[in-house]
């Protein structure tokens, strides 16, 4: 198929983005990548009238460090992430995902901002954003606003943007030297989007997140798994197994039933232990 008529704009600063969105509204579109929103398009899915290229915006590209995190510009393309010796140094769970994402041809075009803001429940970064507690930082014409991975995923493509605003780069706090991390997903294909995928980080002694992908309508945390986990070890992995269905409440898709994704979020979750739990 073919995309329906649209205009487009490139970009050259953000005062002219917001120029535009305040113009357009709901009709406009952001144009990054374009890995998710061209599909869309060429489906007819999404009808703009109009795409605004964003990709000629520097504050909104490259790779920083501070001293307590690491901050991603939303124009950060996958293959930049994936060979980042910053992410692979102290965001050790991003780089694991990578390979996972789609193909080369994808990673060279797609950006980490496009990815987390199109909100694909089955996309391997925002369920990383969620186990990594990592900060949205968004931006309209007058203000930033900065909002924690946990709250920005809404729903199904839904997130806690609001008109005029867009997403300007993600906060990622550095890994620790106790940091433990595990990413694993299943698919029929590799590059196809998961089936079910899990994202795991104890950034310290007694914390630990599981966020699961492809099991809802947005990343899931499985918070009484890792009570489970936290609190007894590995004596606890078949108690945080059994309270899988409790966390996740799949109702299943076309992929697979919810019987299915739960012993297959179990499966991912004793794959992970032996990263998370040494003693496993």
């Amino acid at each position: 198929m073919k995309a329906p008529p649209f205009g487009y704009v490139k970009a050259r600063e953000l005062g002219q983005v917001f120029d535009l969105l305040e113009q357009h509204g709901d009709e406009a579109k952001i144009l990054a990548g374009g890995q998710s929103l061209i599909p869309s398009l060429n489906l007819r899915l999404s009808r703009p009238t109009l795409l605004i290229d964003i990709n000629a915006i520097a504050d909104l590209q490259g790779i920083r460090e501070t001293a307590d995190t690491v901050v991603v510009g939303a124009l950060t393309t996958h293959v930049a992430l994936e060979k980042s010796p910053i992410i692979s140094r102290h965001v050790q769970l991003l780089a694991a995902a990578m390979p996972h994402i789609a193909h080369p041809a994808i990673r060279n075009r797609g950006t980490i901002g496009g990815s987390l803001a199109f909100a694909d429940p089955a996309a391997e970064l925002p369920a990383c954003a969620t186990a990594l507690d990592a900060t949205f930082i968004l931006r309209n014409r007058d203000q930033e606003r900065r909002v924690k991975a946990s709250e920005f995923f809404h729903g199904l493509f839904e997130t806690d943007l609001k008109p005029g605003e867009i997403l300007a780069a993600i906060e990622f706090p550095k890994a620790t030297t106790s940091h433990r991390f595990a990413f694993s997903e299943l698919a029929r294909r590799h590059g196809d989007y998961a089936m079910i995928g899990l994202a795991a980080a104890s950034p310290q002694l007694g914390m630990l997140r599981l966020a699961y992908f492809g099991v809802a309508d947005r990343p899931v945390s499985a918070e009484r798994a890792a009570t489970h986990l936290i609190r007894d070890g590995a004596a606890g992995v078949e108690a945080a197994c059994a309270s899988l269905a409790d966390d996740l409440e799949s109702s299943g898709d076309l992929n697979a039933g919810p019987q299915t994704k739960l012993h297959l979020a179990a499966v991912l979750l004793r794959r992970a232990l032996p990263a998370l739990l040494p003693s496993a």
